[in-house]
């Protein structure tokens, strides 16, 4: 401990002289990858796809599951009350989203998606979507 506390007095008195560098300096460091930037793939860094083209696309997906009257498919209908899915019909439902759109829905969030605005909502605002 005694040790410890001697070495302290000296480290606070420890100056190192920096001189300033030309503006056109260039490290030698840019040769090498900086372990501490955060690099990710195109696949987990995503884009954003537009609304109308989400909207487009659950629509026919929707439109495409047997047991939904085609005619009844609106940007605004509900799973339940105006398509008349049950709870596992809306369950399979995510998941043909899933696949359509290339990307796993949390359990969580599928629970919350019960009209296709709530689906294009949140499909359109995932990064992952594609």
């Amino acid at each position: 401990m005694a040790a410890r506390r001697s070495g302290l007095p000296l480290m606070k008195y420890l100056r190192v002289q920096v001189d300033s560098l030309p503006l056109n300096y260039q490290s030698p460091l840019r040769l090498f990858p900086n372990p501490f930037l955060r690099r990710f793939s195109d696949e987990v860094r995503g884009t954003f796809l537009d609304k109308s083209e989400v909207t487009d696309r659950v629509i026919s997906c929707v439109k495409s599951f047997q047991k939904v009257d085609p005619s009844k498919v609106t940007p605004s209908a509900n799973f339940q009350s105006d398509l008349g899915l049950d709870s596992l019909d809306a369950v399979e439902v995510v998941m043909a989203l899933e696949e359509e759109f290339g990307f796993e829905i949390p359990d969580n969030e599928a629970d919350k998606i019960n009209s296709i605005n709530v689906a294009v909502d949140f499909i359109a605002s995932h990064p992952q979507a594609k």
